[in-house]
């Protein structure tokens, strides 16, 4: 399977988006979905949990060789090396994955969900902030919002799905659904001024994908009963509603543009997640 494809095919959401970016630019976002896919796929896979910890284990290794043969493990040490990607930022993304390794995985509190939606998704918005070429603390943290934001929807859409692979991240409820939906709200709230810190050629194609992923969130609020909820299948925005998706992100764009940036009214720091983690060593 090529780099594009893993893209293309996993994350058409996402693929939507890249339409939107330099050719360059895509490839080097290519890139690092490939690396992130290849972790998800070992913790998703139909195997025992020995295999899934082996292969995690064989590929973290090869992560760490100075010299892996592996032409996705060496194109992540190429992106780390040219936009200054801290190590320890794939680190986390490593121990959110590996967090999903077990025969069970329960969550106890809202910190355990949001620390984890950071590992394994908070991360990847700050590497593809990087790639992007997004300088300011401010902005990179908002990446990290925007990545959590979508990690929730995720979440929100799959309890059916991840309960059969013995994943239980929220309880099963439209109440607890909607809950994580509202808190994803925030963090997409708290994303959007940021990005007009984003170079002007690449911001249109975020906006896009932030408001498509939105846009499944916002789907699932409309069902109005768990029961409706597991007969809906898995919940998607098909291609109309991507394209109005698309429109509405043209009057984000001008919006960004002659408005003023009111960082007061958004708290990047929603119940002190990040205080389990030092910012510093990562931005």
């Amino acid at each position: 399977m090529s780099k594009k494809s893993y893209l293309s095919i996993y994350a058409k959401s996402f693929n939507w988006a890249g339409f939107f970016l330099p050719q360059h630019t895509y490839q080097n976002c290519s890139k690092l979905y490939s690396f992130c896919r290849i972790l998800d796929n070992i913790a998703d896979d139909q195997d025992t949990i020995a295999s899934k910890e082996q292969k995690f284990k064989d590929f973290k290794q090869l992560y760490l060789k100075n010299n892996s043969n592996n032409s996705i493990v060496e194109d992540m040490k190429e992106l780390e090396k040219n936009y200054d990607i801290s190590k320890n930022v794939i680190n986390d993304l490593f121990d959110g994955i590996e967090s999903d390794i077990k025969e069970t995985v329960k969550f106890k509190s809202e910190k355990d969900l949001l620390l984890y939606s950071y590992r394994v998704a908070g991360t990847v918005g700050l590497m593809m902030a990087k790639i992007l070429g997004v300088k300011t603390i401010t902005s990179l943290k908002a990446a990290i919002n925007l990545g959590v934001a979508m990690q929730l929807t995720n979440i929100s859409r799959d309890v059916i799905e991840d309960s059969i692979n013995n994943r239980f991240y929220i309880h099963h409820s439209m109440d607890d659904i909607k809950s994580t939906i509202k808190i994803s709200e925030v963090f997409y709230d708290n994303s959007f001024y940021s990005i007009k810190e984003i170079p002007i050629n690449l911001r249109f194609a975020i906006l896009v994908a932030r408001r498509v992923y939105r846009k499944i969130g916002r789907k699932i609020m409309k069902i109005n009963s768990f029961e409706a909820y597991k007969n809906s299948g898995k919940i998607y925005v098909n291609n109309l509603e991507k394209v109005l998706e698309t429109v509405y992100s043209i009057y984000d764009f001008f919006k960004l543009m002659i408005i003023k940036d009111n960082k007061e009214k958004y708290n990047l720091n929603y119940k002190d997640i990040y205080g389990l983690i030092n910012l510093d060593e990562r931005i």
